[in-house]
């Protein structure tokens, strides 16, 4: 997977570069998405294009170099953020678990993969729990008048 910039030329003050990298970055996302929309493998995953939709928003939060790939630190970042700090050899091993190019990263297709795929890992099942753990939106505005037939 060709890399989207290397550190020697990324602009971390922001501005049009780090803009237009971002912008690279997501249509590059985007392409993959749109090779998972059509492959007859995850045809049966409920809310395809959603999921796709929200592991791109992720992946892209996680990956803060812009590489197009999540390495150990990044990784260990992320668990950190999310309360659930590992050593360094827990670390090895869930990338392990996850990396199918066997380069020690975890690239935008295996993430994909873990996310969609049947196969549990302890990264996926972390994030699949910080999902359902966000807050729902609750409802605004003044409740419905209920009376006491409406009640159970």
């Amino acid at each position: 997977m060709p890399t989207l910039a290397s550190a020697d030329s990324l602009d971390y003050q922001g501005g049009k570069e780090y803009g237009a990298l971002k912008k690279r970055q997501e249509e590059m996302l985007d392409e993959i998405n749109q090779e998972f929309l059509t492959d007859e493998d995850y045809q049966e995953v409920e809310e395809l294009a959603d999921r796709l939709e929200s592991s791109k928003k992720t992946f892209m939060e996680m990956d803060e170099n812009n590489n197009g790939e999540l390495g150990m630190m990044e990784v260990k970042r992320m668990m950190e953020k999310l309360g659930q700090a590992k050593t360094h050899l827990e670390l090895k091993k869930m990338i392990a678990e996850v990396d199918t190019t066997g380069r020690g990263v975890i690239t935008y297709r295996d993430f994909l993969g873990m996310m969609l795929g049947s196969k549990s890992s302890v990264l996926k099942l972390i994030l699949m729990f910080e999902e359902k753990k966000k807050e729902k939106e609750r409802p605004k505005g003044i409740p419905p008048k209920r009376d006491l037939s409406s009640l159970p």
